[in-house]
């Protein structure tokens, strides 16, 4: 007989919960939507009629019909509340980022081990097809030796919005809201760096937080991650580019499924993460070659998910994995404020 769904408690239906969380957990066989935590049940019931809303996160977790529950409230409430639903018996997945720093993400694993139960961050970059389509091509040794990589998320967002993301409060700016993003990216790529080098700025009039995010990770040998996000690039930069030995690789354009979710489309539909722009592939004198990005799929880390609560399958981001992204987000912000490179201290395993 099939097994029972996995009923998934989201709190907070912002962007994250509505744009992403709802619907790939709705796509994913074995998961069910099954309440939502919000303070406006009826921008919530507009999309799903059937869910049951409650005005209160700690109303959501002390559901005993709840197994899992999903946070993405406003990033300083994700370490509070995931040792709440932890403490509650409940699984937990957190979005990006972790929580506000190394101490508070450790807490929130300390609370998981004592609880026995799953803790996992949501980063969902790693099954977009753009990162995917330069991974491959690394693995694949296309590049020779890596020496030199470049992420952007750059936007034209002149406008400063009334939004706590973009507020003057703890966990706000485009670093906390994007740098877990670019980060964790690239240590899925080369590992964690021995030292950052960053620099943050508010470029826009009014800004309230930092807008524009440009940061380093040096690695042994001579290569250089650069991470590199802001609001004020009309037309858009190359999403990643990428220098080796044997030569060069440029992805313009990113991955479409976000679009995808915000135009309403349901993931896994016949063309759900088709890319069609072509990697470009430099190799010397030659000309460039055209290499196609594979499809990408952000279901992937709920059906990971899913598996892995039900014992079939890994944890599809391990919390020292989230670890990891926190103590570079760290760092990178004291070496900011400090004016200088700062050394990624190893982190023990929890």
């Amino acid at each position: 007989m099939p097994s029972s769904p996995i009923r998934a408690g989201l709190i907070g239906y912002g962007y994250a919960g509505k744009t992403f969380h709802a619907p790939l957990i709705a796509a994913t066989p074995g998961l069910q939507l099954a309440g939502v935590a919000s303070s406006d049940a009826a921008k919530v019931h507009a999309d799903w009629p059937q869910v049951e809303v409650v005005a209160d996160a700690q109303t959501l977790i002390a559901r005993n019909d709840i197994d899992l529950v999903v946070i993405a409230s406003p990033n300083d409430t994700h370490a509070p509340l995931a040792r709440a639903a932890l403490r509650a018996g409940k699984h937990v997945v957190v979005d990006k980022p972790f929580a506000l720093d190394l101490d508070e993400a450790r807490a929130v694993i300390a609370a998981a081990h004592e609880n026995d139960r799953l803790l996992s961050v949501f980063h969902n970059r790693r099954w977009d097809s753009d990162f995917l389509g330069v991974k491959q091509a690394i693995a694949d040794g296309l590049l020779g030796r890596v020496m030199h990589f470049e992420s952007h998320i750059d936007r034209f967002r002149p406008e400063v919005r009334a939004r706590w993301r973009e507020g003057a409060g703890p966990g706000a700016g485009l670093w906390f809201d994007l740098g877990p993003h670019l980060i964790d990216q690239a240590l899925q790529l080369f590992g964690l760096p021995e030292r950052v080098q960053a620099n943050f700025a508010r470029q826009r009039t009014g800004a309230l937080s930092d807008d524009w995010a440009h940061v380093v990770l040096d690695y042994t040998g001579g290569l250089r991650a650069i991470l590199h996000a802001s609001m004020l690039v009309a037309g858009g930069s190359p999403r990643f580019v990428v220098h080796g030995e044997r030569g060069s690789l440029i992805k313009r354009d990113a991955d479409r499924q976000e679009a995808k979710l915000k135009a309403g489309v349901v993931p896994g539909t016949d063309d759900w993460g088709v890319d069609p722009d072509a990697m470009l592939l430099h190799e010397g004198d030659a000309a460039p070659r055209r290499i196609l990005a594979p499809r990408g799929d952000q279901r992937q880390y709920y059906i990971g998910i899913e598996r892995a609560m039900r014992g079939l399958g890994p944890n599809p981001v391990t919390p020292d994995e989230a670890l990891a992204v926190m103590n570079i987000l760290e760092t990178a912000q004291r070496s900011a404020r400090e004016g200088r490179s700062r050394p990624v201290a190893p982190l023990t395993p929890s």
